[in-house]
């Protein structure tokens, strides 16, 4: 059997904007591909988690710092075949103050971390959706700005040229979904919809 590893944050997680929970399995982006891949002997591993980053400590909630656990997340979950990478989002937080090409930079050490656990490991990265030209304001998620919102749409190209130099596969999540007008940050089922079908294709 073939395992496939999701790494993300909450839009691997599953989480719903429109009441904070968390979509049901047939729903998230996740548990559409476990489910359409099943028939092939393809395991699809959920670690999606809210508010996880590339490399930055979340000074609010413990235990987002991405690059503290891929590798042990890689071994409990050992041997795995393909790494999905989905993260960014939250290192566009005003509070970082991280430019595109820095969050590149973390992205890149996660990609390393990766290749040196296993080099035979294929690895699909992910540049995020785009935030929501709202979601800094008020009745959204004040952990943002509007420098965030443009931050987050660069990341795309710098994402591309990462994947190119450590010749790993490329989707742009932007490409083919948006934030839901509920919380201009999070994918709605639609969107879950869709990029559970370019992922498909990958796979």
């Amino acid at each position: 059997m073939k395992r496939i590893l999701c790494f993300g944050d909450s839009n691997t997680y599953g989480y719903r904007p429109d009441t904070g929970e968390r979509y049901p399995e047939d729903i998230r982006w996740t548990g559409i591909l476990k489910k359409r891949l099943r028939e092939r002997n393809v395991e699809i591993i959920e670690e999606g988690l809210v508010g996880r980053t590339t490399v930055f400590e979340d000074s609010l909630r413990m235990g987002r710092k991405g690059i503290d656990y891929l590798v042990p997340l890689l071994e409990s979950h050992a041997p795995i075949d393909k790494l999905v990478l989905m993260l960014g989002t939250n290192d566009c937080k005003a509070c970082y103050k991280a430019s595109p090409q820095v969050i590149g930079m973390g992205i890149e050490r996660l990609i390393k971390q990766a290749r040196n656990f296993d080099p035979d490991m294929t690895i699909l990265l992910i540049s995020p959706i785009h935030l929501g030209d709202d979601v800094w304001k008020e009745n959204y998620d004040p952990e943002f700005d509007r420098a965030s919102v443009e931050v987050s749409k660069n990341l795309k190209e710098v994402y591309r040229k990462l994947a190119k130099t450590h010749h790993c596969q490329f989707l742009a999540a932007s490409d083919v979904a948006a934030p839901s007008e509920w919380d201009q940050e999070h994918l709605d089922e639609k969107g879950h919809k869709a990029l559970a079908e370019e992922i498909y294709k990958m796979i």
